[in-house]
């Protein structure tokens, strides 16, 4: 199984990025797809899945997933220094616990490279 996340950069405050990250080697529709990020010196946190998003970045970031390109993808906008950090997408099996724990980066079984994301102000 591979996950290879791409689409990270340096960008200005206001400004808008899409991450994609391309998975292989698993049956797609049978994983859901997050993306998590971590700051220099902070603990990983939760991002996004499905209809989810972490209170800092909702109103401003878009998870979607073409099933048919085993992508899946994280568009952000209004970007903030904040933001800055590497960002990671992650598979889980569709269990259960994924609905109520969904945030717990323990659950998931793969991790792609991460991509840098650098916001300026």
């Amino acid at each position: 199984v591979q996950l290879q996340a791409s689409g990270g950069g340096l960008v200005q405050t206001g400004d808008s990025l899409r991450l994609s990250c391309l998975a292989s080697g698993l049956t797609f529709n049978k994983y859901l797809m997050a993306w998590f990020r971590q700051a220099p010196g902070k603990e990983r946190e939760f991002v996004a899945i499905s209809t989810r998003y972490a209170a800092s970045v909702k109103g401003r970031f878009t998870i979607s997933r073409d099933s048919v390109k085993n992508t899946v993808y994280l568009q952000m906008n209004s970007l903030k220094p904040e933001d800055t950090a590497v960002y990671y997408c992650a598979a889980a099996p569709r269990t259960s616990d994924m609905f109520s724990y969904y945030y717990n980066a323990e659950l998931y079984d793969y991790w792609g490279q991460g991509t840098l994301v650098t916001v300026s102000s």
